[in-house]
């Protein structure tokens, strides 16, 4: 049953990896309605140069906003997040909310003070990553891992149910190859894909660590500023796939809506 009161919520990701967060926010706030909105035709986001990046993302977020006048942007992107969302929370007058590498939770759960962080080149090299770690890691070593293939390697998991082992392990290498890598007990997965392949990830890493997703952190935001906590006693709740999907729009600037779709549909068939 839809109420009128019931939240729009629009998720942006420049590929399907914020999908990962999409799960997040069905599961904590069931009763909403969402628009998935990729931005496929200049994928991937690490390529851009920054402020190509941020006068693309305003122009289609202002088109989307126009049409579907949602209540809340989630940036699903930790790439975008980590260089627009200052420009963008200036634009627009609804609450945006972004991702960025959990550097801080990483830190205070780190019981050796010795945590990795995995993400894209184009989120390690940025500024944002490394203040983080200034800001919110002072005293703790922290590796931060440029990761090439991971990204693809999740979207084909998700499409295909397929993972070359041994390129994933070669891609992350970093986290084994330290001096003081066995002292890692945390590890920040620092792209919204990356979540999406957690499973092959725990295969490869032998010794025990914490892999940390922001994700559930993000949708509880969402929560809290759309003054909707009554759902927390729902968060959770399992739905049919057909009242999932029925809450949820997808949209892409190139032709990857059908492929958004398929892969949303994968991760519903493979969480029931």
């Amino acid at each position: 049953m839809r109420r009128a009161k019931d939240p729009r919520i629009l998720v942006f990701d420049s590929g399907f990896g914020g999908l990962s967060v999409l799960s997040a926010l069905v599961a904590t706030l069931p009763y909403a309605d969402y628009v998935y909105l990729a931005d496929d035709a200049r994928f991937p986001y690490g390529d851009l140069r920054d402020e190509a990046l941020i006068d693309g993302l305003e122009v289609l977020l202002a088109a989307a906003c126009a049409d579907i006048a949602p209540d809340l942007i989630v940036i699903a992107c930790n790439t975008a997040s980590t260089v627009a969302l200052e420009r963008l929370r200036a634009v627009f007058p609804i609450p945006i909310v972004g991702i960025v590498p959990g550097i801080k939770p990483a830190a205070r759960a780190s019981h050796s003070g010795h945590f990795a962080v995995l993400a894209t080149p184009g989120t390690i090299r940025r500024s944002l990553t490394r203040d983080l770690v200034r800001d919110h890691a002072q005293g703790c070593e922290v590796d931060l891992i440029a990761c090439h293939r991971l990204a693809g390697l999740a979207e084909r998991f998700v499409l295909e149910g397929f993972c070359d082992l041994d390129v994933l392990r070669a891609d992350i290498a970093a986290l084994f190859e330290g001096p003081n890598s066995a002292t890692i007990d945390v590890v920040v997965l620092g792209c919204t894909h990356y979540p999406l392949i957690l499973p092959m990830l725990q295969k490869v890493v032998e010794h025990p660590v914490l892999w940390l997703d922001p994700a559930p952190a993000v949708a509880r935001r969402v929560m809290h500023l759309l003054q909707q906590e009554w759902q927390d006693c729902l968060a959770g709740e399992r739905l049919g796939a057909a009242q999932i999907t029925e809450r949820i729009r997808f949209l892409a600037t190139g032709d990857g809506q059908a492929r958004l779709e398929r892969a949303w549909a994968a991760l519903v068939e493979r969480a029931a």
